[in-house]
């Protein structure tokens, strides 16, 4: 994999770690609105989403059929302006998690995507192969890779600003 790709992929990771670590389990758990996801549920929606990515690169790469398909920006993705919709298979839960739950199904999320990306003994094949992203079309392969630390960053985005709402109501 590409050396920055990691790079980007570890230290977005880390940041999002460290914005909700220090969190109570109440302020992981609180909704800003009814209509909205609790900073717990961004969490659980980003370890769904970076486990259907690795479904999907891994799918794509056993497609006989699978083509190089153009590059997309996929740097679209951090753009909060621009609404999304989850697709069903990556909504979270409704449940409450703790803190350490939640921070352990990261870690076991991220886990499943190195171990998988280890498995490819060449990765040149990654750019070469394409499949179909819910948000951005057909995407190559590396590309799936590279929108897991997008998409996160965009989320972090959403985070600080809930807990932006913590403390003006403290």
């Amino acid at each position: 994999m590409n050396p920055l790709i990691n790079d980007h992929l570890r230290e977005t990771r880390n940041t999002l770690v460290k914005e909700i670590e220090l969190l109570s389990d109440r302020q992981l758990n609180d909704k800003p609105d009814l209509k909205s996801w609790s900073i717990a549920q961004i969490c659980h929606h980003l370890a769904l989403v970076e486990e259907s990515s690795v479904k999907a690169i891994a799918w794509g790469l056993n497609q006989e059929d699978s083509k190089q398909t153009e590059r997309k920006n996929v740097h679209l993705i951090v753009d909060r302006t621009k609404k999304m919709t989850a697709p069903k298979i990556v909504e979270p839960a409704e449940d409450l998690f703790t803190v350490q739950q939640i921070i352990e199904m990261l870690n076991d999320s991220r886990k499943k995507l190195t171990t998988f990306l280890d498995t490819i003994e060449d990765k040149s094949i990654l750019a070469e192969k394409s499949v179909k992203h819910p948000a951005l079309g057909e995407l190559p392969l590396d590309q799936w890779v590279e929108q897991i630390y997008l998409h996160e960053q965009r989320h972090i985005v959403q985070i600080l600003e809930i807990k932006m709402c913590f403390e003006v109501e403290h």
